[in-house]
């Protein structure tokens, strides 16, 4: 088993709905992002995939993202319904990794290889890591 892994940033603003501390006010993080991905065996240059090209995806992904408010993404908003595909999700750390992960995997498994994990830093030393 091979496992590459690319690391991506992206700024952006949220505040977490019926919480209780200085998260419920907006704020904003420069998150970064690592994606790995793995395969049983190599291609024929030697490798899982091309790193530029897995940047390539994950920072397509990333732009939906980058210098928004996420509690106003489908995703996160509070007033997202199931007509427009909404969740509602509070954009928690867990749950933007658990977002990106299935924004990323059709895309990924399409390169004939597999994702195994998204991590969302939301600081140097917090992480939230989301996986099947």
């Amino acid at each position: 088993m091979y496992k590459i892994k690319v690391i991506s940033e992206f700024s952006a603003a949220h505040f977490l709905r019926n919480y209780k501390g200085k998260c419920e006010s907006l704020h904003g993080h420069n998150w970064k992002v690592e994606t790995i991905i793995s395969s049983d065996a190599l291609d024929s240059l030697g490798m899982v995939m091309d790193f530029s090209d897995l940047k390539k995806i994950v920072g397509e992904v990333l732009e939906e993202f980058d210098h928004k408010c996420l509690n106003e993404l489908d995703y996160f908003s509070a007033k997202g319904g199931s007509a427009s595909g909404g969740k509602g999700y509070n954009p928690s750390s867990e749950n933007i990794a658990k977002s990106l992960y299935f924004k990323l995997k059709g895309r990924i498994l399409q390169q004939g290889v597999r994702l195994e994990e998204v991590r969302v830093w939301e600081t140097e030393k917090a992480c939230a890591v989301y996986f099947e």
